[in-house]
């Protein structure tokens, strides 16, 4: 139980740190891009992505 949290928390944090990097080198300079225009966002939907990747593979035992 402990070890999943762990492994969510891990990649919450890197998906906002790829989403802030993405904000950071990428961005937009115009300022029209939802995205990418502001780094709160940015690094939000870095870490939901983060969470929906780290719930990708969990081990499923097959039933007796």
């Amino acid at each position: 139980m402990r070890s999943t949290w762990l492994r969510r928390s891990l990649f919450v944090i890197a998906g906002g740190a790829a989403g802030f990097a993405y904000y950071w080198y990428v961005g937009c300079a115009s300022g029209t891009c939802p995205i990418s225009s502001n780094p709160y966002i940015s690094t939000a939907y870095g870490g939901l992505l983060g969470f929906v990747l780290s719930t990708g593979k969990n081990k499923v035992t097959p039933p007796a």
